[in-house]
């Protein structure tokens, strides 16, 4: 009896730790399969237009008249009326009056030197006669020639002598008569005025200063590099002039008229000449610049429309390596593209060939970039799915 008991007490246990061993093993839930995490690199992309452009160069300067002119007294004499636009700042018309020198010791030169003038020709008439005289009376010798004293030929000639000597006076003294009145050569800004109704005045003493108002001009630094992107490297190219009035930023109209032709030692820049016509606005009929002018001296910056490009993408510069930009092609492959940059443009540069519109520029940065390798969209579906095996897997770890 004994013997059995030690035979089946054993072989219960193994049965019933067997029993227990696919008891627990059953109660046991299968392990769960992780989803798969899809590595692919996302990027961020902007769609690429390109577009005809007109290039334009930048510069600045300062507005100055085309003509000034120093105003300075030809004669002597005590100036005796001032006309009342005679004044700083004053706009004054071609040939208008502005001073008036004291006329009347010019006045009397001029009879003074009308009278010596006739007497002269009184003289010549009477030398003339008296010529004619003489020549008649050798005519009726007939035994010898008449010399040209004889016939007073050299007292004719000393007569028309002294005639001419007359009328060059008379010039002289209405001329000096004309230039007792001060008149403005074309139409000007009194700049200045430096002589008072009462002072005295001497050959060659200034008067004042004009500064033309029918053209003001802008000197307008280029640098050489610059030079390419204009036509016929700026000739006649259109302007627009940026500056301020009366607390407004203005624009004006302008034309390169010229180039200066000559490298400045200094800055090392060529200097190209703008124009604008009528600045104050005196004869516009259209009164563009009479209510905003654009003023001697005003400081203004310049766009000097250059040449157009017929298809141009505006980038950023730092996008571009190498001359290469990324791009996302059709496949979602990163593809880099070999562009041609026609001009850098503070931040961002002018691209002419390499790109075509709609192309899927790059713009987040890649850890390892290989040209032909798998990208996924941000946003896209690829970027989704990806996320929410990643949330699935962080879940699956917290149980």
């Amino acid at each position: 009896m004994t013997r059995k008991k030690q035979i089946i007490i054993p072989i219960a246990i193994l049965i019933i730790g067997i029993l227990l061993f696919f008891g627990f093993s059953s109660m046991k839930s299968p392990p769960e399969e992780k989803a798969e995490v899809d590595n692919t690199p996302i990027v961020a992309v902007e769609e690429v237009h390109v577009a005809p452009m007109n290039l334009t160069v930048k510069s600045y300067g300062v507005v100055q008249p085309k003509y000034e002119t120093e105003l300075v007294a030809q004669i002597s004499g005590e100036v005796v009326e001032l006309a009342d636009v005679f004044v700083r700042g004053g706009f004054v018309a071609k040939n208008q009056l502005l001073a008036r020198v004291d006329p009347n010791d010019y006045q009397a030169a001029l009879i003074d030197a009308e009278a010596t003038m006739a007497s002269a020709r009184a003289s010549l008439e009477k030398e003339r006669a008296q010529g004619q005289v003489a020549e008649q009376e050798w005519k009726r010798i007939t035994d010898t020639s008449p010399t040209e004293l004889s016939l007073r030929k050299p007292q004719l000639a000393q007569e028309l002598a002294n005639v001419k000597s007359a009328q060059a006076s008379v010039l002289r003294a209405k001329r000096n008569l004309e230039r007792t009145e001060i008149r403005a050569p074309y139409d000007a800004m009194i700049e200045s005025r430096l002589i008072g109704l009462g002072s005295f005045v001497g050959t060659g003493t200034k008067v004042g200063k004009l500064l033309g108002t029918g053209v003001a001009e802008v000197r307008l630094p280029v640098a050489d590099d610059q030079l390419q992107f204009l036509a016929s490297q700026g000739e006649n190219a259109q302007v627009n002039l940026l500056g301020t009035f009366a607390g407004k930023n203005i624009t004006w109209s302008a034309k390169i008229a010229r180039s200066e032709g000559v490298v400045d030692s200094k800055s090392r820049m060529t200097y190209l000449v703008a124009e604008v016509i009528d600045p104050y606005g005196l004869k516009s009929q259209k009164n563009t610049h009479k209510h905003n002018p654009i003023r001697f001296g005003a400081y203004v910056t310049a766009e000097i429309f250059g040449i157009s490009l017929n298809r141009a993408a505006l980038l950023p510069r730092y996008l571009v390596s190498n001359n290469r930009v990324a791009i996302l092609d059709a496949d979602s492959k990163l593809h880099y593209a070999d562009i041609i940059i026609a001009r850098q443009e503070g931040s961002n540069v002018i691209v002419t060939d390499g790109l075509n519109e709609g192309d899927q520029l790059i713009v987040s940065a890649l850890d390892y970039p290989v040209d032909g390798m798998k990208l996924a969209l941000q946003g896209s579906k690829s970027e989704v799915t990806n996320q929410d095996a990643i949330e699935t897997q962080i879940a699956s770890t917290k149980d």
